[in-house]
């Protein structure tokens, strides 16, 4: 799900500086009901990856969030989006060091997720739910953490950078 406030929010947070002729990730891109991908294309990327576990409109590529490094190698993009797929990995220490990793020093990374007591939406699955505090946490490794609520639906937006150093 990627709802008009999410779109909003990847807008909002991104310009032609993160952007324009850089390497762009974006990890559950598959469009099930809106995708902030025309956004993040206007601003003319170098490269536009879109990854999923199935294949599917919006996907270029299938690959699990688990296995970003291991396919792309650390440090790969200046940009990193992953909208509303957080809460459907069983492992989420592993996307989120992925996540992490394949970002290069000072990429930027948006990041959405839902919050209690958003429904249940299994598609393919639904583990988690996340506050602004659990993403705080998550990423205090990060600089410029900037983490707020999902102003229409129970949910999470963050953006971060990569610091220079980071393990």
């Amino acid at each position: 799900m990627c709802s008009p406030t999410v779109v909003e929010f990847v807008a909002r947070t991104i310009d032609a500086e993160h952007v324009t002729g850089r390497r762009v990730l974006e990890v559950g891109a598959l469009d099930v009901n809106g995708s902030a991908r025309a956004a993040v294309e206007a601003l003319d990327p170098a490269e536009y990856v879109g990854v999923d576990i199935e294949a599917g409109p919006g996907g270029d590529r299938v690959v699990a969030a688990e296995d970003l490094v291991t396919t792309f190698g650390e440090g790969r993009f200046d940009l990193v989006i992953s909208t509303e797929l957080l809460e459907h990995v069983a492992d989420w220490r592993a996307v989120v060091h992925n996540l992490k990793a394949v970002l290069a020093p000072g990429g930027r990374l948006v990041l959405t997720t839902r919050s209690w007591p958003f429904e249940y939406h299994g598609y393919p699955f639904d583990f988690w739910r996340w506050e602004v505090a659990d993403l705080r946490m998550v990423f205090a490794d990060f600089d410029g953490v900037v983490v707020e609520p999902d102003p229409d639906e129970p949910g999470v937006l963050l953006v971060a950078t990569r610091p220079a150093e980071w393990d």
